[in-house]
């Protein structure tokens, strides 16, 4: 019976037909949300219902910004630490999402639509909403309610401000049919329910409720602010996920970001601005102990990139250079864009990190993807368990054993003052960490470089940055036909053991 008033609580597209007195009495345990979930993927998939499509459409950008959450009617599921405020709908987040408190007895109680907790201008459309219509989402604000920190907005979509209080990448709760030839599904979450911290640390509980086509999932979201190991903020996710109809392609703990351009290929650069993005590579560190660096790319068409690997110890999209000067913008600031670094909790056993790149010819709109596809296939019926954090820091995790990339670039081949060779590249990647500190030319170090659907041209040359602690790697490549050419290079000591972490990517020549 307890299920079923759920059910009845969460489908409901007008809260304010049921009884608050009844909704109170309910008790709300996340073993009953995954329950609901389950139920559900055995049933048809029902679309949202928006009960005023043309009123929401016909809302500009503009008119809706300019509605604000009251402040005093801020409200506190997990104490003065965690104050909550709702995001109103509008055209780019149009469906309508349930929001609940549940308390430490696990009761639940329905925060109720009103236009009346929102300031908005006099002509704005919105007046006319119907009463009960449903949220867009969430945010937690500071102590002081300037500003919020993390914000859930928008299909499964959730980010936070990173350690230098500046949005940037996204987390999504699935990735389904990314990067395909068929239409990319987004499910959503329908529904989320926010109370007191669970865990030591935390600073509020998030359960929600995800629903899609071809897929439903129970989540629980721990939010820490201001961790200091990972020098930012963390989200504690577990998601059960169930599948309604089978899936070709499921993306487990998928990040979104952007990528223009940047130092590696000034070639497209259309803005005044010497580099545009919010994250300029791939890191990945493997079951193995492998530490891979994958600079990214704005690709001619979409560009898939499969890591396979076992167990990973951790993966993310990273903003490596955080120089003001490489960027010149004043405005949305992208050296101070976090980083997102995804930390496996558990048996996540054999699958494959991909990169999805998609071509982008602005800022605008995010072309970035990476998430853990399992080996298992997603098929109707499957149920599947992740845990994992997120952590929103400025860097990627350092290895203490291993230098790390700090730049790619790449331009015309050939030695300066000689005659310019044709279809061929030069790719310069310069390496920094503790390990390559008082190496010398003397030293043994040794360049490893390989290609395939293309060739790496002698000389290969590894040698120490004047002034610099840097050790710097450069090559002449040339392709094989159309396709770009895939290159992994790293630097290895005169025992022949790894010193630096690997660079891999998929380039083309570029002709000037």
């Amino acid at each position: 019976m307890k299920l079923k008033l759920l059910a009845a609580i969460v489908f409901s597209t007008s809260l304010s037909s049921y009884a608050s007195e009844a909704i109170d009495r309910t008790k709300f345990t996340f073993e009953d949300l995954k329950a609901l979930a389950k139920s559900s993927a055995a049933q048809p998939y029902s679309p949202p219902v928006n009960p005023a499509p043309e009123l929401i459409d016909k809302m500009t950008y503009d008119q809706h910004w300019k509605i604000r959450f009251k402040d005093e009617k801020t409200f506190y599921p997990s104490g003065k630490n965690a104050p909550v405020q709702l995001f109103y709908p509008g055209r780019y987040f149009p469906d309508p999402v349930s929001i609940y408190t549940r308390d430490k007895k696990n009761r639940v109680t329905t925060v109720p639509f009103d236009n009346n907790i929102f300031d908005m201008p006099a002509d704005s459309p919105a007046h006319d909403l119907p009463k009960g219509f449903g949220f867009a989402g969430f945010r937690v604000m500071r102590p002081d309610l300037k500003p919020d920190w993390i914000s859930f907005l928008g299909a499964s979509y959730f980010r936070t401000d990173g350690p230098e209080g500046q949005y940037g990448l996204s987390a999504r709760g699935v990735a389904i049919n990314t990067g395909m030839n068929q239409p990319e599904e987004f499910p959503r979450f329908k529904a989320f329910w926010l109370g007191p911290a669970e865990k030591e640390g935390e600073s509020l509980s998030v359960w929600a409720l995800l629903d899609g086509p071809s897929i439903t999932g129970a989540y629980r979201f721990g939010l820490s602010k201001d961790n200091k190991e990972a020098k930012g903020h963390i989200t504690s996710v577990t998601a059960n996920l169930y599948m309604r109809s089978d899936v070709e392609r499921l993306g487990i703990a998928p990040l979104t970001s952007m990528f223009w351009y940047s130092e590696t290929d000034k070639t497209i650069a259309k803005d005044w601005r010497p580099e545009i993005h919010d994250s300029d590579g791939l890191a990945i560190h493997t079951g193995s102990g492998l530490q891979i660096w994958r600079p990214l790319n704005n690709p001619l068409s979409v560009s898939t990139t499969s890591f396979i690997d076992n167990n990973p110890k951790g993966f993310g999209l990273i903003q490596r250079d955080r120089d003001f000067q490489h960027y010149q913008d004043d405005g949305v600031f992208y050296n101070k864009r976090s980083s997102a670094w995804i930390k496996p909790q558990g048996d996540w056993g054999t699958g494959a990190v991909q990169l999805i790149e998609i071509p982008t010819k602005d800022e605008t709109f995010d072309n970035i993807v990476a998430y853990w596809v399992p080996e298992k296939a997603a098929r109707k019926g499957d149920e599947f368990t992740f845990s994992y954090d997120i952590e929103w820091r400025p860097l990627d995790p350092k290895s203490k054993e291993l230098a790390s990339v700090v730049n790619t670039r790449q331009g015309l081949g050939g030695i300066p003052g000689q005659p310019i060779p044709e279809d061929i590249n030069k790719m310069v990647i310069d390496f920094e960490g503790p390990l390559l500190t008082g190496l010398d030319r003397d030293s043994g170090i040794k360049a490893i470089v390989e290609a395939s659907n293309g060739e790496i041209l002698e000389p290969i040359r590894a040698y120490p940055i004047v002034g610099t602690d840097q050790w710097r790697l450069t090559f002449d490549f040339k392709q094989a036909n159309t396709n770009p050419v895939n290159i992994r290079a790293y630097l290895v000591n005169k025992q022949g053991e790894s010193i630096t972490e690997t660079w891999v990517s998929d380039v083309r020549v570029n002709i000037q």
